[in-house]
């Protein structure tokens, strides 16, 4: 209604956000909150970004899915939702034979949850991985493998990668486990749209990874992760254990624990990735390891968040003599 003053780029040149005018060309892209020059490259997943005239372009590779299972029942599927599970039972955590009769599946992994701590919270004690139809590999404790009947091979290989066991098969399943209560399972693109279990279904859709066993659309985490237990006889869970509401005198220990992925040291990564859910993970498992292993069940939390930043080109040095 009214002229108000202001400042404007001559013509021909564009405001660069920081106060300056600059020709297109020289724009600057933005990412995570952060700014970068023209010609500045970043890393995005697998794939390599540049900055040009403002915006980025980005190499098109298909990239790897990655489901991580870690310290008292937290999951974060291929497609990125964040749930939290404590069944206390055999689970499908990701499998390609997904209710189509002519489809002939050519991998499961089963992880078993027992409780850990008293407060009836479980973490994974042991992962099986079934291949072909012919092998069957678990690591609890320890690494061991179980010849079954022969069928259609699938090749695999085992290595040690500092803290982790690293398990690579032909058919493009990878599996990384840090011998504790942390797992990684790695998908090849190919398996986009044809999984399913408690890691979802990696069609890179994150609303619809809650599909049971019966192909039906869960909006409860707890519905959902009872579908896909391996033996009806293990009980369904029926609430969502809360155990600094158990364990009250440990609340404050916790937070004041956790409160490193909130803090300075973890800076640098806070606009990359969001640290509210990975803090919360970490305070309900620092609550729940009452019975022993209170300092691995942090530790592994924390891990958890130190592991996405450094996917997010975050490199966070975290632990001390005295931390972890």
């Amino acid at each position: 209604a009214e002229c108000v003053s202001g400042c404007v780029c001559p013509e021909g040149l564009l405001d660069d956000g920081k106060g300056g005018c600059v020709q297109e060309k020289d724009c600057p892209c933005s990412h995570n909150n952060q700014q970068y020059s023209p010609g500045e490259k970043i890393t995005v997943d697998c794939n390599t970004c540049t900055c040009q005239k403002g915006d980025w372009s980005c190499t098109k590779d298909v990239c790897y899915g990655t489901c991580m299972i870690y310290g008292s029942g937290h999951y974060i599927t291929f497609d990125g939702k964040f749930y939290d599970f404590d069944g206390s039972c055999e689970y499908v955590a990701t499998q390609d034979f997904c209710g189509d009769k002519n489809s002939s599946g050519s991998f499961s992994i089963i992880t078993e949850n027992v409780p850990c701590g008293t407060t009836g919270v479980t973490c994974s004690k042991s992962i099986k991985i079934f291949l072909g139809v012919s092998s069957d590999t678990q690591c609890n404790k320890d690494y061991k493998e179980i010849q079954r009947d022969n069928g259609d091979d699938v090749k695999y290989w085992n290595r040690t990668v500092g803290l982790y066991l690293v398990i690579e098969a032909s058919n493009g399943v990878m599996l990384i486990w840090d011998k504790k209560t942390t797992v990684f399972i790695k998908l090849t693109p190919d398996y986009k749209g044809k999984v399913c279990g408690l890691c979802g279904n990696f069609d890179d859709k994150s609303n619809n990874d809650f599909t049971t066993r019966n192909g039906l659309q869960e909006t409860n985490a707890l519905n959902f992760g009872n579908s896909w237990k391996q033996s009806s006889m293990c009980p369904d869970v029926t609430e969502e254990i809360k155990p600094c509401d158990v364990k009250p005198h440990r609340k404050s220990w916790a937070e004041k624990e956790c409160s490193i992925i909130r803090s300075e040291v973890f800076k640098i990564c806070h606009s990359k990735v969001d640290p509210t859910p990975f803090y919360e993970a970490c305070v309900h498992d620092a609550c729940s390891c009452d019975s022993g292993g209170d300092c691995e069940c942090f530790c592994s939390a924390v891990a958890a968040y130190a592991q996405e930043c450094t996917k997010a080109q975050a490199c966070v040095f975290w632990r001390t003599p005295d931390i972890c």
